[in-house]
């Protein structure tokens, strides 16, 4: 008779959190619950995610009922607006404060802001240890402080670790640049984390080709696992729902930040407008949060109030659980990114699974090039600029008379993208490795 293995899983953004990553989190520990390990999840509070950066309470009811979860204490004074409690030199003086914070910060892991939760995680990865012997811990960024505490717990009590970086650290994804030499604090703790690790996650090739160079070491160790749709998160196939007046209805959903091309797909929105080539009546709908926080990015807002008279209307965060009904309404959707080719998105997956037309609005060379390849119904811009999110808005009203054609070939393409088929064969892999611990 074998016991089941134990995974102890590291992260921040975990239900209710509405941050991008918490979806791959969910999964993750979902699909380890699915396969039969123990899994204890070791995140931070809900008042974190309340207070500072929003929360979507409807994801809590979708972690598997076998996961525990334990919460931590998150302090974030940089994000705190009661000045009730501020200092007086951060009365006096906010910008010597915030350096002064930074450095402090610092001390413990060299992370603004999260390096002194690791104390905390790594205190409550230990316990969980003693009360429960971990066999692997999967810890999650960013922020990249809870790859610290599983290598607190590595040295600690020997349990192995596998880093799920999602995107990167020292590489920034839009413009490629290194963010910090391989000679500096974060360089040689990263060089340290990655020698260390059971396995190294990326959710895509160009990121994990970036790293293998970096650390040809463990070039072997390095995987990639793609994001991919929740099928409990998105009911397909979508019904679509009537269209109650005249022209289309265009929508975006995801979180809106300085990096996603908003002016120019408003510019290109009115062009196409203006020209005729949207018809008359079409309506551009954007969902989510305007900003990385709770509350909404000033200039973010006031941009979308702005064209509020060209058929432009934002209907704050949607609810995972109102996710299906959002996609329904529309008869295309708008992938607007960033740019730089180690850009991926998670929210493709399901931009792919709801078999509606796209228009990519981003870099050609983003990662999410790739994984829209297959798909029959994209009209994609050479460039991000109105002109040619104009020329992209003007393929639309074909490509959705086309829809139905295709509604065969998209489905099988999300089902091939279905985010339990991309964590599959890693979960199955690592329970293998430690199957000799359990005969």
């Amino acid at each position: 008779m074998t016991t089941p293995k134990h995974l102890l899983h590291l992260a921040w953004g975990f239900p209710p959190s509405r941050a991008g990553g918490v979806y791959r989190a969910l999964a993750t520990v979902n699909a380890f619950a699915a396969a039969g390990w123990d899994v204890t999840v070791v995140t931070a509070s809900r008042e974190t995610f309340e207070r500072y950066t929003g929360a979507d309470t409807s994801l809590e009811a979708l972690v598997d009922p076998r996961v525990t979860v334990r919460r931590v204490p998150f302090d974030w004074p940089a994000q705190d607006t009661d000045i009730r409690g501020y200092s007086a030199l951060r009365v006096a003086l906010p910008p010597v404060w915030a350096r002064l914070r930074r450095l402090a910060d610092e001390v413990p892991f060299p992370e603004a802001s999260y390096g002194p939760w690791r104390a905390r995680l790594a205190a409550a990865a230990r316990a969980v240890h003693a009360e429960h012997p971990v066999d692997l811990t999967l810890a999650t960024a960013n922020p990249h402080v809870t790859f610290a505490a599983a290598h607190d717990l590595r040295r600690a009590a020997g349990v192995p670790y596998v880093m799920d970086y999602r995107d990167a650290w020292r590489l920034d994804v839009f413009s490629g640049a290194t963010t910090a030499s391989a000679h500096s604090r974060v360089g040689r703790w990263e060089r340290r984390l990655v020698a260390d690790a059971h396995e190294v996650w990326f959710v895509n090739e160009p990121i994990r080709a970036w790293h293998r160079e970096q650390y040809p070491h463990a070039a072997d160790r390095m995987h990639v696992v793609a994001n991919g749709w929740d099928p409990s998160l998105l009911e397909v196939p979508l019904v679509h729902t009537p269209r109650p007046g005249p022209g289309l209805r265009l929508a975006y959903l995801g979180t809106v930040t300085p990096k996603v091309p908003l002016a120019e797909l408003i510019a290109g929105w009115r062009l196409a407008l203006a020209d005729g080539r949207l018809p008359a009546g079409s309506t551009l709908t954007l969902g989510g949060h305007l900003g990385y926080f709770a509350v909404p990015q000033g200039t973010l807002a006031q941009a979308v109030a702005d064209a509020a008279a060209d058929g432009v209307r934002y209907v704050g965060p949607v609810a995972k659980a109102d996710v299906s009904r959002f996609y329904a309404d529309a008869d295309a959707l708008v992938l607007a990114l960033g740019s730089g080719r180690y850009v991926s998105s998670g929210k493709v997956y399901e931009y792919v699974a709801a078999g509606r037309p796209v228009v990519a609005v981003h870099d050609p060379r983003n990662a999410t090039t790739d994984v829209l390849a297959g798909h029959p119904l994209v009209a994609r811009v050479e460039q991000v600029t109105p002109a040619e999110v104009a020329r992209a808005l003007g393929e639309v009203p074909a490509l959705v008379a086309a829809a139905p054609e295709h509604a065969d070939t998209l489905a099988r393409l999300g089902l091939a993208y279905r985010r339990d088929a991309q964590l599959a064969p890693r979960v199955a892999a690592l329970g293998a490795a430690l199957d000799g611990k359990h005969a």
